[in-house]
């Protein structure tokens, strides 16, 4: 969303609006993981996988969309369906999910190791420190989410191009 909007470029409902910060509820529950409800976390995954989905299905419609022969329409659908919803699933959901439960796991042991401070302060503190990791993890997941697929799935497309991620 930092980038400017190119000239005659199309908004992208999911990339470039607000709708983009739904691809993270998953970690702000995981930093909120010891103050909520289980299932609130569990929510908050629905809340992403269904923002994953939904620009996965959108990229797919693009497409569909782009005039060209009819041969390579299925192809190139699936190529963006598929490349969107594997780049989103490990880019907004999976290694950013993981990665703030550790960091809050990790915070958590070490107050608790190493501070007298009440429970209910060592939580919300977690939690701040949580919340505190996410902008700072976004950019270099991304940046590795492009080099493992570039490394490994996208070498398995066909010369469609190449479906632009984050």
């Amino acid at each position: 969303m930092s980038e400017p909007q190119r000239l005659g470029a199309e908004r992208d409902l999911y990339r470039d609006t607000w709708i983009r910060y739904l691809g993270y509820a998953n970690e702000v529950g995981e930093a909120f993981r010891s103050l909520v409800p289980k299932a609130v976390v569990w929510l908050s995954y629905g809340v992403s996988s269904s923002y994953v989905l939904a620009d996965a299905l959108d990229k797919g419609k693009k497409a569909r969309e782009v005039p060209g022969p009819e041969a390579g329409r299925s192809t190139r659908v699936t190529v963006a369906v598929v490349d969107t919803f594997v780049w989103q699933s490990l880019a907004s959901v999976a290694i950013p999910g993981f990665t703030i439960n550790r960091v809050c796991a990790a915070s958590f042991y070490v107050l608790g190791t190493a501070t007298r401070w009440p429970l209910t302060v060592r939580k919300w503190t977690t939690t701040a420190v949580g919340l505190l990791a996410i902008p700072m993890i976004i950019h270099p997941i991304d940046r590795s989410v492009d080099f493992l697929l570039d490394s490994s799935l996208r070498k398995l497309y066909p010369s469609v191009g190449k479906p632009s991620s984050s």
